[in-house]
């Protein structure tokens, strides 16, 4: 999945009745526009790490990104530290978007509108942009922080 169709895809979303759009089509907005960043994420970590080849092997890299341990990840103050500040600020923007998908998908009594479901795909695009514009050594750095669990030398 290409993330900035996606992001897109978040976007016509909010666009089908321009009046006011229904509640499923800005949840799904919403949802959408977090699974953009999600799968950029894995698809960096299977291309950084196995190589641009789409073998089992990669496969089985895209996959292995586990949406709690990455968040996990990215709420490590100490280990993000060792990171440029793009990635620490995709970071940031990776749990508020996990936590804004959690509301959209989960929460009964989330309420949407245009706005605020313009200004969450705002954010993810952001995040797409950020990760894209590291450093290639930066951003395998940053996966194999959210797939490997650390380990003492």
């Amino acid at each position: 999945m290409k993330a900035r169709d996606m992001i897109a895809t978040a976007r016509s979303l909010t666009e089908f009745d321009r009046r006011r759009p229904t509640q499923a089509n800005l949840r799904r907005a919403v949802s959408t526009a977090y699974y953009a960043v999600f799968h950029l994420l894995a698809y960096t970590a299977a291309n950084l790490l196995i190589g641009a080849e789409r073998s089992a092997a990669w496969h089985q890299a895209y996959r292995a990104l586990e949406h709690g341990n990455a968040k996990n990840a990215c709420r490590n103050k100490q280990a993000m530290e060792g990171f440029p500040h793009d990635i620490q600020e995709f970071a940031k923007k990776f749990v508020a978007l996990q936590d804004a998908r959690h509301r959209a998908d989960y929460s009964y009594e989330a309420d949407y509108n245009r706005q605020d479901t313009l200004a969450a795909i705002d954010i993810a695009e952001g995040a797409i942009g950020q990760l894209e514009g590291a450093s290639i050594d930066h951003r395998r750095g940053f996966v194999a922080h959210l797939l490997f669990k650390r380990r003492s030398p």
